[in-house]
């Protein structure tokens, strides 16, 4: 069951020399329901195939992604997963490491630590924390980039493009045990 209501509070937040650390996720799904018996396969062959989830700040005048504080009773993925079903109302598999990146908040000007995770969705809620105080927006990859407010957030979510496409090309190269016979089907989730 889901809490109808944001955590609140700094009391519990996890910092590093001096710097408060943030985690996040960068909501995606396959148009059109791309592989959707396959639990693990996530490549794509071109980012057209991808639909990015993108939510207003909560004064409604920018587009990112869901992020927020990584507090010391959760583990950094239980953090991200929490801060996206807060933020953007949806759940999926919180996926391997993006990446991490220093940034400095406009709003309170000092430097922060961010980490971002890829997040499958699986689960787009009605009623979540922050449902009036946000909107989420599914967008191509494009579109995402362009109205992403944050430099770091746009390198996130290249890189996550870059690694489902490279997923894709070495899958491409994966060669089928000869122990199978020529007319076997074999189905994209086997290769994973």
């Amino acid at each position: 069951m889901v809490s109808l209501v944001s955590r609140t509070g700094r009391h519990l937040q996890r910092y590093r020399d001096g710097r408060r650390l943030v985690v996040g996720c960068i909501p995606y799904r396959y148009k059109n329901g791309k592989h959707p018996s396959c639990e693990n396969y996530n490549t794509i062959d071109d980012e057209a195939e991808l639909e990015i989830l993108v939510i207003t700040s909560q004064k409604g005048h920018a587009m990112l992604f869901p992020k927020g504080g990584w507090e010391l009773d959760e583990s950094i993925e239980d953090a991200a997963l929490r801060e996206t079903v807060e933020e953007a109302g949806v759940k999926g598999k919180v996926q391997g490491k993006i990446g991490e990146w220093s940034f400095k908040s406009k709003r309170y000007n000092t430097f922060y630590e961010g980490v971002m995770f890829p997040l499958l969705v699986k689960e787009q809620l009605d009623l979540w924390p922050e449902k009036n105080l946000r909107k989420r927006i599914w967008m191509t990859v494009a579109e995402a980039r362009e109205v992403c407010q944050h430099w770091w957030m746009k390198e996130a979510l290249d890189r996550l493009v870059r690694r489902l496409m490279q997923q894709s090309e070495e899958e491409d190269i994966i060669t089928i045990s000869s122990s199978l016979s020529s007319d076997e089907e074999v189905s994209p989730c086997a290769l994973s």
